[in-house]
């Protein structure tokens, strides 16, 4: 996927609204939309301190390991579809 990706819009809230704080040094775990329907995710990179995935997943050269906060993913569970 060499094509800049559009951002639709944001699954859950704003982690900022209201003015909340994030623990980020520079920005907040975040999950976006995209016009061709995957989606992007925007967390720590612990691709080097996962250790060993499952037997059945594999993260390749130009993949990395994200973690977001539980928080994060679950206020986005309504926004996210049910249909693929």
């Amino acid at each position: 996927m060499n094509a800049q990706p559009m951002f639709l819009r944001r699954l859950g809230p704003d982690p900022h609204a209201n003015g909340a704080r994030t623990v980020g040094c520079r920005g907040c775990p975040d999950i976006f939309e995209l016009a061709s329907g995957d989606f992007a995710v925007i967390g720590a990179d612990i691709t080097d301190t996962a250790g060993m995935l499952p037997p059945t997943a594999s993260c390749g050269p130009d993949e990395r390991i994200i973690r977001i906060p539980r928080k994060t993913l679950v206020l986005a569970k309504p926004d996210i579809p049910s249909k693929i």
